[in-house]
């Protein structure tokens, strides 16, 4: 990932979860601005400010980089309900996956 490709990830990843930017900014102890600047392409944030906007989106920063997830925090969730599925369960859900996949 690019600077320039962490700005369009901020905004769909914060309009997943239906916030403003403003509401985010002040979430995450920042200015009003503060998400909207990075937003914009004007600034990126800190390490810190980094980690405290994944902790905010519900996300891991190696989710945050992944760009092929569309929405991460629902994958993390189902990923965690396959695992403690039986293994014939899992394999009729894997099937299904796989239908489904060769359809698109």
């Amino acid at each position: 990932m690019y600077d320039e490709d962490f700005a369009p990830r901020l905004i769909s990843l914060r309009q997943q979860k239906g916030v403003s930017a403003r509401d985010m900014s002040l979430s995450i102890g920042q200015s009003p601005g503060y998400i909207r600047n990075i937003e914009s392409g004007n600034a990126l944030p800190s390490m810190s400010a980094f980690f405290y906007i994944c902790d905010y989106l519900g996300i891991t920063p190696s989710e945050f980089f992944n760009t092929s997830a569309q929405k991460p925090e629902r994958l993390r969730k189902a990923i965690s309900q396959l695992e403690n599925l039986d293994s014939v369960t899992f394999d009729d859900i894997t099937a299904v996956i796989n239908h489904l996949a060769t359809k698109n």
